[in-house]
C-alpha cells in the first residue's frame, strides 16, 4: 500500500470493549503500532448494562471515539442511527484500511465502509465465531448469510486460529486464500513467588490448585467446571479450586458451591490476574466455544499444564499430551485429566515447561504487531 510517505491510517471499528479478549488484543494493537508506520484510530460501541467497559477501568490510556448507538443488541432505529454515525467517522477520518472486529461492527462497518470510504481496503477479523452456542438455529442462519454477502465485500479476512478459518470456510464464509490466520499476542507475565501469591488470596499454601478464570456466562460452562469438582471430590482427589471472574451465573455458581460444599474459593473478578496465575499449579477451561483462548496463553506464560474441552481454535494453544490435555466436553473427561495432573508433579512441571516455550514462539505481542503491520502494508 502506498501512502506517499505518510502512515498508513487504519480505523478499527469494534462493537464493544467490555473486559475480555477482543478488547485486551485490541488494546495492545493501538497501543503498540509503530506511530511511523501505522496512525490508528479506535471507534467503539456501548457495552451492555451488565458488563465493565474495558477502556474506563483498566486500559484508560487508548484514545477512542464512542458511537454510543453501536451496541450488540440488535435494534433497527439505532442501528440506523450507529450506520450514519460510522459514515460521518470514515469520512472525516480518510482511512487507508478500515478493520472490524465482531459481528455488528463487521456488519456495519464495512456498509459504512463501502459507502463512505469505497476506495479504502476492508479488512475484518473474526475473534471466533458464533456458529455455535451463541443463538438459535434461525438466527445463526442469518448471520451466516449476511457473513456470506460481507465476505465477498472484504479485502481480507483474519481469523484467530486454525479452527475458526476451518469451521468459517466449511460454511462458505469466505474463500480459503481470503484468510491469514494470526494468533494473539500478549505481553510478558507478571510473574509472583507462588507462596506470596497464596498469601496474597488468603489460600493454603501447601494445597493444589486449579484455576478456572472466565466470564461466569453460559458458554464459558461454570456448571460443567462445578460438575467436575464434584466427580473428583467422590474420588477423594486432593485438589482444591479458583475460580476468578463475575458475570450473571456469579449468584447461581456460589449458591452451589455452598450447598454442596465444594472446595472451590470465588475470587470475583480481578483486574489484575497475576496473583491467581501465580498460585495455580493446574488451568482449566470448559467452554462451549472458544477461538485462540487469552486465559490459555496466559497460563502457559506462568508455565501452568492446560487441560480444556476440545473446542473452536483450542488446540492451537493446548497441544494434547505435551502442553496440557484436550477433552470432550463432559465433567468426567475433565476429571479424569485434572486428577493425572494432581497425581503426577512431574508431568505438571514438563507440561507447564512445554506450554510455556509455545507461548513463547507463539503467542508474543512483536509478532501479533508484526503479522498485522505487514497485512496492512501488502494491501
Amino acid at each position: 500500500m502506498s501512502n506517499k510517505g505518510r502512515p498508513t491510517r487504519v480505523m478499527h471499528i469494534v462493537t464493544r470493549m467490555n473486559t475480555g479478549g477482543v478488547a485486551v488484543l485490541l488494546a495492545n494493537l493501538i497501543r503498540n503500532f509503530d506511530p511511523k508506520e501505522i496512525n490508528a484510530k479506535l471507534v467503539i460501541g456501548n457495552c451492555d448494562g451488565t458488563e465493565e467497559d474495558y477502556l474506563e477501568k483498566i486500559a484508560t490510556d487508548i484514545p477512542f471515539i464512542k458511537i454510543p448507538s453501536l451496541q450488540r443488541a440488535i435494534s433497527p432505529a439505532k442501528d440506523f442511527l450507529a450506520l450514519f454515525a460510522l459514515i460521518s467517522q470514515i469520512r472525516d477520518f480518510k482511512p487507508d484500511v478500515i478493520h472490524t472486529h465482531t459481528s455488528k461492527a463487521g456488519l456495519l462497518g464495512r456498509i459504512a465502509a463501502l459507502i463512505a470510504a469505497p476506495s479504502a481496503k476492508r479488512v475484518h477479523t473474526f475473534h471466533g465465531h458464533l456458529l455455535e452456542g451463541y443463538f438459535s438455529k434461525f438466527k445463526t442462519s442469518l448471520l451466516v448469510k449476511s457473513e456470506l454477502i460481507l465476505a465477498k465485500k472484504t479485502h481480507r479476512l483474519i481469523a484467530m486460529g486454525n479452527q475458526v478459518k476451518n469451521d468459517l470456510i466449511k460454511v462458505g464464509i469466505g474463500k480459503e486464500g481470503q484468510y491469514s490466520v494470526f494468533f494473539p499476542g500478549l505481553t510478558r507475565a507478571k510473574l509472583i513467588p507462588k507462596l506470596q501469591a497464596r498469601t496474597q488470596l488468603n489460600l493454603d499454601l501447601d494445597s493444589i490448585y486449579c484455576l478456572f478464570v472466565g466470564r461466569l456466562t453460559q458458554i464459558k460452562r461454570p456448571d460443567r467446571l462445578l460438575d467436575a469438582v464434584s466427580v473428583l471430590r467422590d474420588r477423594n482427589v486432593d485438589i482444591k479450586f479458583i475460580v476468578a471472574g463475575d458475570g450473571e451465573l456469579k449468584d447461581s455458581v456460589s449458591t452451589r458451591i455452598s450447598s454442596e460444599n465444594l472446595p472451590v474459593t470465588l475470587l470475583g473478578w480481578q483486574k489484575d490476574t497475576s496473583a491467581a496465575f501465580s498460585a495455580a499449579d493446574i488451568l482449566v477451561l470448559c467452554s462451549d466455544n472458544e477461538a485462540v483462548s487469552l486465559v490459555l496463553i496466559e497460563g502457559s506464560q506462568y508455565s501452568l499444564p492446560l487441560v480444556s474441552t476440545n473446542v473452536g481454535s483450542v488446540s492451537d494453544v493446548v497441544i494434547d499430551h505435551s502442553t496440557g490435555y484436550l477433552t470432550e466436553s463432559n465433567p468426567t473427561d475433565l476429571a479424569n485429566a485434572i486428577e493425572k495432573l494432581v497425581r503426577d508433579a512431574q508431568l505438571r512441571k514438563l507440561m507447564g515447561e512445554a506450554g510455556k516455550a509455545r507461548a513463547d514462539q507463539y503467542f508474543s505481542l512483536d509478532r501479533m504487531i508484526k503479522d498485522h503491520s505487514d497485512l496492512y502494508r501488502s494491501l
